[in-house]
């Protein structure tokens, strides 16, 4: 008669395993940590044209291989490279930019000058009080930060070109991703539901949620950034400054942030023109700020994004910028989705406590 194996205890076996799973999930993600944007990315990428794929699955009759690569095929043309056309023209803007203060034609220290002449008499004093109208120490501090900045880029000139390759490397695993998640995303999306130890109506909200807001976030964002960059870039035209485009990405950029980003361009321009003397131009730009491009932020982004999200504006802002903190660019997506896995949960929490699923904390 054979002894009983000690080993034979399911509580024991399961423990075992979920200890396993634990730790090489871990060591999975500390091995895709190196390409966590380029993951990131595919996957919010998979998610958006998600809808569009299904139609080519469907008019190539179940070819997911076909589908996949007509899916890819269309977001190189109409995404990566119109960025990357955009992209080249912002470099020749900022080289043309570099060159006029090399060469004097923009000076910043005069422009400075001619602003703290025409302020009143009490806004001098508050900036003197904080030493901001010696202009000669003020020179003295930016030759210090534009030499402190020459050495860090000399130092690091010879990490450039790995550098280069760390991207290339990271947009071709984008783009390999992005093919497997469009050919496979139904196989991995049940299978990540069956792996979640959830109720399967909770797992599918979640699941439908986290899709949800990063669609939303992804197309309201990136509309809003193109929408207030070429209003800016327009209206820096129009006035005829220097590096028009460039600024107009900036402003594209920083749109990321709610309610204040495109303002931190176009606003000092504006009060630069305002107390120089050109006043109506200043005005302009006010009106046109405010008011246009505030537009924008105001009415595109609640329907963009709030509205599909269902999350207050003040906790989109909050997300959006706590998730750019830590994860960088990355977390203008991120944020947000952390913020409405966070709701979704607590509220599957209070509805599961209150049909009495789960005892009473």
């Amino acid at each position: 008669m054979s002894s009983p194996n000690p080993l034979k205890n399911p509580n024991l076996e399961f423990k075992s395993l979920l200890l396993l799973v634990l730790a090489a999930t871990l060591l999975f993600l500390l091995i895709l940590w190196p390409f966590f944007g380029a993951i990131c990315w595919a996957i919010f990428i998979a998610i958006v044209f998600w809808p569009m794929h299904q139609r080519f699955v469907q008019g190539s009759h179940g070819r997911r291989n076909m589908a996949a690569l007509a899916s890819l095929t269309v977001i190189l043309l109409i995404v990566i490279l119109p960025l990357a056309m955009v992209a080249a023209s912002i470099a020749q803007e900022a080289s043309l930019v570099v060159e006029k203060m090399r060469s004097g034609e923009i000076q910043f220290t005069e422009y400075f000058r001619r602003f703290i002449a025409a302020l009143p008499e009490w806004a001098r004093a508050v900036l003197h009080r904080f030493g901001m109208t010696d202009l000669a120490a003020l020179q003295q501090r930016m030759m210090a930060a534009v030499g402190a900045s020459g050495q860090v880029l000399t130092s690091r000139v010879v990490g450039l070109g790995q550098v280069t390759l760390d991207f290339i490397v990271a947009f071709f695993v984008m783009l390999y991703m992005l093919f497997f998640l469009f050919r496979d995303g139904e196989q991995i999306s049940q299978g990540i539901a069956r792996a979640i130890p959830l109720h399967p109506q909770h797992t599918r909200r979640l699941l439908t949620q986290f899709a949800t807001v990063v669609r939303a976030t992804v197309k309201g964002n990136i509309v809003v950034a193109l929408v207030q960059g070429t209003l800016g870039a327009l209206a820096f035209g129009v006035l005829g400054l220097t590096g028009a485009v460039l600024w107009g990405a900036v402003m594209a950029l920083l749109s990321l942030l709610p309610a204040v980003g495109a303002a931190m361009v176009w606003g000092p321009v504006a009060l630069y023109y305002f107390f120089t003397g050109a006043v109506v131009k200043g005005i302009g730009l006010a009106l046109w700020g405010a008011v246009v491009i505030g537009l924008v932020d105001n009415v595109l982004r609640p329907i963009l994004v709030g509205k599909d999200t269902r999350m207050p504006d003040f906790l989109v802002l909050v997300a959006t910028l706590g998730g750019i903190v830590v994860f960088g660019l990355n977390g203008f997506v991120i944020g947000p989705v952390i913020a409405a896995v966070f709701l979704v949960s607590w509220e599957m929490l209070a509805s599961a406590r209150q049909q009495a699923m789960m005892p009473p904390l």
